[in-house]
Protein backbone atom coordinates (compact mmCIF):
# COMPACT_ATOMS: atom_id res chain seq x y z
CA UNK A 1 0.00 0.00 0.00
CA UNK A 2 1.37 3.75 -0.60
CA UNK A 3 1.73 6.03 2.18
CA UNK A 4 1.19 8.33 4.14
CA UNK A 5 -2.73 8.44 3.32
CA UNK A 6 -4.11 11.32 1.83
CA UNK A 7 -5.76 14.21 4.41
CA UNK A 8 -5.07 12.06 7.82
CA UNK A 9 -1.91 14.16 9.85
CA UNK A 10 1.13 12.09 9.64
CA UNK A 11 0.70 11.57 13.71
CA UNK A 12 -2.87 10.23 13.55
CA UNK A 13 -1.94 7.32 11.39
CA UNK A 14 -0.54 4.80 13.35
CA UNK A 15 -3.42 3.21 13.71
CA UNK A 16 -4.09 2.77 9.93
CA UNK A 17 -0.47 1.50 9.53
CA UNK A 18 -0.79 -1.39 12.25
CA UNK A 19 -3.75 -2.15 10.53
CA UNK A 20 -2.00 -2.97 7.06
CA UNK A 21 -0.35 -5.38 8.48
CA UNK A 22 -3.29 -7.06 10.83
CA UNK A 23 -5.53 -7.37 7.18
CA UNK A 24 -2.22 -8.60 5.56
CA UNK A 25 -0.48 -6.50 3.62
CA UNK A 26 3.19 -7.16 3.18
CA UNK A 27 4.54 -3.30 1.97
CA UNK A 28 4.57 0.50 2.28
CA UNK A 29 5.84 2.90 -0.27
CA UNK A 30 6.21 5.69 0.11
CA UNK A 31 6.76 8.71 -2.94
CA UNK A 32 8.19 12.19 -3.10
CA UNK A 33 6.90 14.92 -5.06
CA UNK A 34 4.72 17.79 -3.10
CA UNK A 35 3.53 16.08 0.06
CA UNK A 36 5.76 14.19 2.75
CA UNK A 37 9.18 13.77 2.24
CA UNK A 38 9.92 9.81 1.04
CA UNK A 39 11.57 8.78 4.28
CA UNK A 40 10.11 10.24 7.09
CA UNK A 41 6.59 8.22 6.71
CA UNK A 42 8.65 5.06 6.51
CA UNK A 43 10.49 5.71 9.68
CA UNK A 44 7.18 6.07 11.32
CA UNK A 45 6.21 3.10 9.77
CA UNK A 46 9.12 1.19 11.02
CA UNK A 47 8.11 1.35 14.52
CA UNK A 48 4.42 1.30 13.72
CA UNK A 49 3.83 -1.84 12.00
CA UNK A 50 7.55 -4.06 12.27
CA UNK A 51 6.38 -6.75 10.68
CA UNK A 52 5.99 -4.81 7.18
CA UNK A 53 8.93 -4.10 4.49
CA UNK A 54 9.50 -0.64 3.69
CA UNK A 55 10.17 0.59 0.21
CA UNK A 56 10.49 4.48 -1.46
CA UNK A 57 8.90 4.54 -5.18
CA UNK A 58 10.52 6.72 -5.54
CA UNK A 59 13.25 9.28 -4.65
CA UNK A 60 14.75 11.49 -6.95
CA UNK A 61 18.03 11.01 -8.57
CA UNK A 62 18.18 15.07 -8.32
CA UNK A 63 17.00 16.68 -5.36
CA UNK A 64 19.62 15.04 -2.86
CA UNK A 65 23.99 15.04 -3.15
CA UNK A 66 24.60 11.92 -3.46
CA UNK A 67 26.30 11.95 0.33
CA UNK A 68 23.01 12.85 2.01
CA UNK A 69 20.80 9.89 0.26
CA UNK A 70 23.23 7.45 1.16
CA UNK A 71 23.00 8.75 4.76
CA UNK A 72 19.19 8.95 4.30
CA UNK A 73 18.93 5.33 2.96
CA UNK A 74 21.03 3.74 5.39
CA UNK A 75 19.47 5.58 8.64
CA UNK A 76 16.08 3.55 7.15
CA UNK A 77 17.99 0.24 7.03
CA UNK A 78 19.28 0.59 10.13
CA UNK A 79 16.02 1.34 11.80
CA UNK A 80 14.22 -1.51 10.17
CA UNK A 81 17.01 -3.98 9.20
CA UNK A 82 16.40 -6.07 5.91
CA UNK A 83 13.51 -4.23 5.39
CA UNK A 84 13.95 -1.17 3.36
CA UNK A 85 14.24 -1.36 -0.52
CA UNK A 86 15.57 2.00 -1.81
CA UNK A 87 13.62 2.95 -4.92
CA UNK A 88 15.06 5.83 -6.91
CA UNK A 89 14.52 7.06 -10.13
CA UNK A 90 14.48 10.62 -12.63
CA UNK A 91 11.07 12.06 -11.52
CA UNK A 92 10.11 14.77 -13.97
CA UNK A 93 11.71 18.18 -15.07
CA UNK A 94 8.60 19.25 -13.27
CA UNK A 95 9.89 18.55 -9.94
CA UNK A 96 13.60 18.57 -10.65
CA UNK A 97 14.08 21.84 -12.56
CA UNK A 98 10.39 23.75 -11.65
CA UNK A 99 10.32 23.19 -8.18
CA UNK A 100 13.62 22.31 -7.17
CA UNK A 101 15.63 24.72 -9.53
CA UNK A 102 17.86 22.09 -10.66
CA UNK A 103 18.93 21.33 -14.06
CA UNK A 104 17.08 18.46 -15.26
CA UNK A 105 19.55 17.40 -17.51
CA UNK A 106 20.88 13.94 -18.50
CA UNK A 107 18.55 11.68 -16.45
CA UNK A 108 19.74 8.65 -17.12
CA UNK A 109 23.36 9.90 -16.58
CA UNK A 110 22.03 10.96 -13.05
CA UNK A 111 20.70 7.53 -11.82
CA UNK A 112 23.33 5.51 -13.10
CA UNK A 113 25.71 7.73 -11.21
CA UNK A 114 23.61 7.52 -8.56
CA UNK A 115 23.32 3.89 -8.19
CA UNK A 116 26.80 3.13 -8.77
CA UNK A 117 28.00 5.47 -6.05
CA UNK A 118 25.19 4.42 -3.56
CA UNK A 119 26.55 0.94 -4.12
CA UNK A 120 30.07 2.00 -2.96
CA UNK A 121 28.93 4.26 -0.14
CA UNK A 122 26.38 1.30 1.30
CA UNK A 123 28.99 -0.95 1.13
CA UNK A 124 31.14 1.38 3.87
CA UNK A 125 33.63 2.41 1.02
CA UNK A 126 35.64 5.67 1.51
CA UNK A 127 34.36 6.81 -1.95
CA UNK A 128 36.34 9.44 -3.80
CA UNK A 129 35.76 9.57 -7.66
CA UNK A 130 33.95 11.06 -11.06
CA UNK A 131 30.82 9.63 -11.73
CA UNK A 132 30.17 11.24 -15.06
CA UNK A 133 27.21 13.89 -13.50
CA UNK A 134 28.94 14.87 -10.18
CA UNK A 135 32.41 14.20 -8.37
CA UNK A 136 32.58 13.03 -4.81
CA UNK A 137 35.69 13.31 -2.59
CA UNK A 138 36.56 11.39 0.44
CA UNK A 139 33.29 10.72 1.98
CA UNK A 140 32.45 7.33 4.19
CA UNK A 141 29.55 6.58 5.99
CA UNK A 142 29.96 7.32 9.57
CA UNK A 143 27.53 3.91 10.61
CA UNK A 144 27.82 0.27 10.02
CA UNK A 145 27.18 -0.48 6.30
CA UNK A 146 23.45 -1.97 6.66
CA UNK A 147 22.98 -5.77 6.55
CA UNK A 148 21.35 -7.16 4.45
CA UNK A 149 22.46 -4.77 2.03
CA UNK A 150 19.52 -2.55 0.97
CA UNK A 151 18.56 -3.42 -2.46
CA UNK A 152 18.29 -0.57 -4.95
CA UNK A 153 15.37 -0.19 -7.49
CA UNK A 154 15.09 1.91 -10.32
CA UNK A 155 12.10 3.75 -11.78
CA UNK A 156 11.55 2.81 -15.48
CA UNK A 157 9.49 3.71 -18.22
CA UNK A 158 11.37 2.84 -21.79
CA UNK A 159 13.73 0.84 -22.93
CA UNK A 160 17.12 2.18 -21.18
CA UNK A 161 16.20 2.71 -18.05
CA UNK A 162 14.13 -0.53 -18.19
CA UNK A 163 17.71 -2.39 -18.87
CA UNK A 164 19.67 -0.23 -16.55
CA UNK A 165 17.05 -1.62 -13.62
CA UNK A 166 18.05 -4.71 -14.33
CA UNK A 167 21.91 -4.24 -15.15
CA UNK A 168 22.81 -2.23 -12.31
CA UNK A 169 19.91 -2.26 -9.98
CA UNK A 170 18.11 -4.84 -8.63
CA UNK A 171 14.65 -4.48 -10.45
CA UNK A 172 12.20 -1.73 -11.55
CA UNK A 173 9.77 0.74 -10.36
CA UNK A 174 7.34 0.95 -13.26
CA UNK A 175 3.66 3.23 -12.82
CA UNK A 176 0.80 4.43 -14.91
CA UNK A 177 0.83 1.40 -17.35
CA UNK A 178 -1.71 -0.98 -18.41
CA UNK A 179 -1.67 -5.00 -16.80
CA UNK A 180 -1.07 -6.14 -20.64
CA UNK A 181 1.79 -3.58 -20.93
CA UNK A 182 3.63 -5.22 -18.11
CA UNK A 183 4.18 -7.75 -20.93
CA UNK A 184 6.08 -5.41 -22.60
CA UNK A 185 8.04 -3.74 -19.96
CA UNK A 186 8.97 -6.88 -17.90
CA UNK A 187 10.85 -8.80 -19.96
CA UNK A 188 13.23 -5.98 -20.67
CA UNK A 189 14.14 -6.34 -16.91
CA UNK A 190 14.32 -9.95 -16.60
CA UNK A 191 16.28 -10.33 -19.28
CA UNK A 192 19.19 -8.45 -17.45
CA UNK A 193 19.91 -11.35 -14.81
CA UNK A 194 17.91 -13.44 -12.41
CA UNK A 195 15.39 -12.49 -9.49
CA UNK A 196 15.16 -9.02 -10.44
CA UNK A 197 11.85 -7.15 -9.03
CA UNK A 198 9.40 -5.53 -10.62
CA UNK A 199 7.48 -3.16 -8.38
CA UNK A 200 4.23 -1.40 -9.94
CA UNK A 201 2.52 1.42 -8.39
CA UNK A 202 -1.19 0.69 -9.08
CA UNK A 203 -4.33 3.27 -8.64
CA UNK A 204 -6.82 1.29 -7.47
CA UNK A 205 -10.55 2.29 -6.92
CA UNK A 206 -13.01 -0.41 -5.34
CA UNK A 207 -16.30 0.90 -6.65
CA UNK A 208 -18.78 0.16 -8.98
CA UNK A 209 -19.64 3.69 -9.34
CA UNK A 210 -18.83 4.16 -13.72
CA UNK A 211 -18.91 8.09 -13.17
CA UNK A 212 -16.84 8.79 -10.28
CA UNK A 213 -14.01 6.67 -11.71
CA UNK A 214 -13.89 8.19 -14.61
CA UNK A 215 -13.89 11.68 -13.65
CA UNK A 216 -11.34 10.85 -10.98
CA UNK A 217 -9.56 8.52 -13.39
CA UNK A 218 -9.44 10.97 -16.32
CA UNK A 219 -8.15 13.79 -13.89
CA UNK A 220 -5.47 11.89 -12.45
CA UNK A 221 -4.37 10.34 -16.04
CA UNK A 222 -4.07 14.03 -16.86
CA UNK A 223 -2.05 14.96 -14.12
CA UNK A 224 0.63 12.53 -15.30
CA UNK A 225 0.43 11.57 -18.57
CA UNK A 226 0.83 15.69 -20.00
CA UNK A 227 4.43 16.02 -18.03
CA UNK A 228 6.88 14.65 -20.54
CA UNK A 229 8.23 11.32 -19.15
CA UNK A 230 5.07 9.83 -19.31
CA UNK A 231 3.99 11.59 -22.52
CA UNK A 232 7.05 9.56 -24.28
CA UNK A 233 6.47 6.47 -22.09
CA UNK A 234 2.88 6.25 -23.71
CA UNK A 235 4.16 6.98 -27.11
CA UNK A 236 6.36 4.22 -27.12
CA UNK A 237 3.59 1.99 -25.38
CA UNK A 238 1.57 3.04 -28.83
CA UNK A 239 -0.83 5.08 -27.35
CA UNK A 240 -0.14 8.22 -29.37
CA UNK A 241 -2.86 8.33 -31.63
CA UNK A 242 -4.86 7.41 -28.25
CA UNK A 243 -3.95 10.60 -26.82
CA UNK A 244 -2.55 12.83 -29.44
CA UNK A 245 -6.10 14.91 -29.19
CA UNK A 246 -5.97 15.28 -25.03
CA UNK A 247 -2.51 16.37 -25.62
CA UNK A 248 -2.98 18.65 -28.40
CA UNK A 249 -5.91 20.51 -25.94
CA UNK A 250 -3.85 20.02 -22.76
CA UNK A 251 -1.32 22.26 -24.70
CA UNK A 252 -3.91 24.81 -26.30
CA UNK A 253 -4.98 25.71 -21.98
CA UNK A 254 -8.30 23.74 -22.85
CA UNK A 255 -8.16 21.57 -19.55
CA UNK A 256 -11.94 21.01 -20.20
CA UNK A 257 -11.13 19.12 -23.52
CA UNK A 258 -8.50 17.27 -22.34
CA UNK A 259 -10.09 15.73 -20.27
CA UNK A 260 -13.26 14.88 -21.98
CA UNK A 261 -10.40 13.40 -24.75
CA UNK A 262 -9.23 10.80 -22.70
CA UNK A 263 -11.18 7.52 -23.93
CA UNK A 264 -13.13 5.57 -21.45
CA UNK A 265 -11.38 2.53 -22.40
CA UNK A 266 -8.02 3.86 -21.34
CA UNK A 267 -9.20 4.80 -18.05
CA UNK A 268 -10.11 0.94 -17.23
CA UNK A 269 -6.86 0.04 -18.68
CA UNK A 270 -4.94 2.33 -15.97
CA UNK A 271 -7.23 2.34 -13.50
CA UNK A 272 -8.22 -0.64 -11.34
CA UNK A 273 -11.45 -0.06 -10.14
CA UNK A 274 -15.37 -2.06 -9.62
CA UNK A 275 -15.78 -4.36 -6.64
CA UNK A 276 -13.38 -5.94 -4.34
CA UNK A 277 -13.13 -8.78 -5.92
CA UNK A 278 -13.06 -7.12 -9.42
CA UNK A 279 -9.76 -5.31 -8.08
CA UNK A 280 -8.36 -8.34 -7.03
CA UNK A 281 -8.68 -10.13 -10.32
CA UNK A 282 -7.61 -7.15 -12.40
CA UNK A 283 -4.39 -6.83 -9.65
CA UNK A 284 -3.76 -10.19 -10.52
CA UNK A 285 -3.11 -9.96 -13.88
CA UNK A 286 -0.79 -7.61 -13.46
CA UNK A 287 0.78 -9.91 -11.30
CA UNK A 288 0.86 -13.05 -14.36
CA UNK A 289 2.56 -10.28 -16.82
CA UNK A 290 5.29 -10.13 -14.32
CA UNK A 291 4.64 -7.98 -11.72
CA UNK A 292 6.40 -8.94 -8.54
CA UNK A 293 5.28 -6.57 -6.11
CA UNK A 294 2.32 -5.20 -6.84
CA UNK A 295 1.92 -1.76 -4.78
CA UNK A 296 -1.92 -0.03 -4.44
CA UNK A 297 -2.25 3.63 -4.58
CA UNK A 298 -5.84 4.82 -3.94
CA UNK A 299 -7.30 6.94 -6.59
CA UNK A 300 -8.14 10.39 -5.00
CA UNK A 301 -12.05 9.43 -5.28
CA UNK A 302 -13.64 10.85 -2.72
CA UNK A 303 -13.81 7.17 -1.27
CA UNK A 304 -13.87 6.35 2.29
CA UNK A 305 -10.42 5.09 2.39
CA UNK A 306 -10.20 3.16 5.19
CA UNK A 307 -13.50 1.57 3.66
CA UNK A 308 -11.25 0.85 0.90
CA UNK A 309 -7.92 -0.38 2.17
CA UNK A 310 -10.36 -2.80 4.02
CA UNK A 311 -12.20 -3.73 1.08
CA UNK A 312 -9.01 -4.92 -0.56
CA UNK A 313 -7.19 -6.17 1.87
CA UNK A 314 -5.08 -9.74 0.88
CA UNK A 315 -7.10 -11.25 4.25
Amino acid sequence: MTIPFDGIPLAEQGDWIRELADLGYTDVWSSETNGADGFAPLALASVWAPTLRLGTAIIPAFTRGPATLAQSAATIAHAAPGRFALGIGTSSNVIVERWNGIPFEEPYRQVQAMIRFLRAALAGEKVSGDFGRFTVRGFRLGMAPPEPAVPILVAALREGMLRLAGSEGDGAIVNWLSAADVSAVAPIVAGQGDGKEIVARIFVAPTEDRELVMRAGRMAIAAYLNVGVYAEFHRWLGRGDDLAVMWRRWAEGDRVGALEAIPESLVGELIVWGSPQACRDHIAEYVANGVTTPVLALLPAGLDQRQAIRALAPR
